[in-house]
């Protein structure tokens, strides 16, 4: 029986108001999502998580100070273990990018443990440079630093993950029931995913066409007609030009259209900020505002069996290859036009 450990990366949050200025400033020097060189970035970083801060804490604050990622990490953690019992000694790992705890400390908890295998697993479904790559720079890094002779495996990426799929069709499923019920009328879906700039996707990343990859099946397993649904972004920030069309001015849309909606996080896999405050609070008013008819929010899939199924699934068959990086799908899932592929290094 193999002893093995599981790397689950994710974003992570602020644990209390006091840490939102240095989570966002950790955000925002990562030169995965702003592209300066330094000290330029670290100037950027400093100023703009300042300027940002007091804005962050009021999103916070109306969540209790502070993200719940972690605990809904851990749980997802624990929930992957016990998926993974018939396996050997497994210790899932959660290792946040931009806040606690981050590479190092848990490069550190992992060389403690000594494991056979480790197997990198993104919370992030569809893959993006300024998500699993960062991420997994970060790791490499860190790995390097402990003397972690194999930094692991990484799963890249699993966009039509059966159990994903599986999971957000029943949640979408319970979503549209529920709004014809409200109003007794079809409902819209939108399939709401954090936004990226352009630029970021002229440079070959493949994280849009992956989010509609998703979206794609979900709509087909949830029994969606073709022109019942569709995909947006959410979650803009500065003055960038960014991929759309955006989630608020489909909400509008859907007032004007006097439509009830069903909003989806199509990317999400876990609740933070962006559902509880952006999509529920934020987006929920200008529904109502915008005269939606009904606005429902599809919770996240968080520890749903068939979404931990799916993970342990994808670890299972991580460990019966020895490819460095592998996809869901074995091989690579990008278009040639997907320069950031990191299956292209492999």
């Amino acid at each position: 029986m193999a002893r093995l450990a599981i790397v689950l990366f994710n974003l992570g949050g602020p644990d209390g108001q006091a840490a939102v200025e240095p989570f966002l400033f950790n955000l925002f020097s990562d030169k995965a999502i702003i592209g300066a060189p330094q000290p330029i970035l670290w100037l950027l970083a400093r100023l703009i998580s300042r300027r940002r801060a007091p804005v962050a804490r009021e999103i916070y604050a109306k969540i209790g100070g502070g993200s719940p990622l972690l605990a809904n990490t851990l749980a997802q953690a624990r929930a992957l273990e016990s998926a993974l019992a018939d396996v050997g000694e497994v210790r899932a790992f959660v290792c946040m990018r931009y806040w606690h705890p981050m590479a190092p400390a848990v490069a550190r908890e992992v060389a403690a443990f000594g494991p056979e295998r480790i197997v990198l697993l993104p919370l992030y479904p569809q893959f993006s440079s300024t998500t699993t790559a960062s991420s997994y720079g970060a790791w490499r890094e860190a790995a390097g630093a402990v003397g972690l002779k194999d930094p692991g495996h990484l799963l890249c990426c699993y966009p039509g993950q059966p159990g994903l799929v599986k999971a957000l069709a029943r949640l979408v499923r319970a979503g549209v029931e529920k709004a014809y019920e409200a109003v007794q009328q079809r409902p819209r879906v939108l399939f709401s995913a954090h936004g990226l700039p352009k630029r970021i996707v002229a440079k070959g990343d493949p994280y849009p066409e992956q989010v509609a990859q998703t979206a794609k099946l979900v709509a087909a397993a949830a029994g969606l007609a073709p022109d019942q649904w569709l995909v947006c972004y959410q979650s803009r920030v500065g003055p960038l030009e960014w991929i759309g069309p955006a989630t608020d001015a489909e909400i509008r849309r859907a007032g004007s259209d006097k439509v009830p909606l069903v909003v989806v996080p199509i990317v999400f896999v876990s609740e933070h900020s962006e559902t509880l405050v952006e999509l529920d609070l934020e987006y929920g008013h200008l529904a109502a505002q915008s005269g939606v008819p009904a606005y429902i929010r599809v919770p996240t899939v968080g520890t749903e069996p068939d979404f931990i199924g799916g993970l342990a699934d994808m670890v299972k068959a991580v460990l019966a290859q020895d490819r460095r990086i592998i996809s869901s799908a074995g091989l690579r899932l990008c278009t040639p036009e997907a320069a950031c592929c990191p299956m292209m290094a492999a």
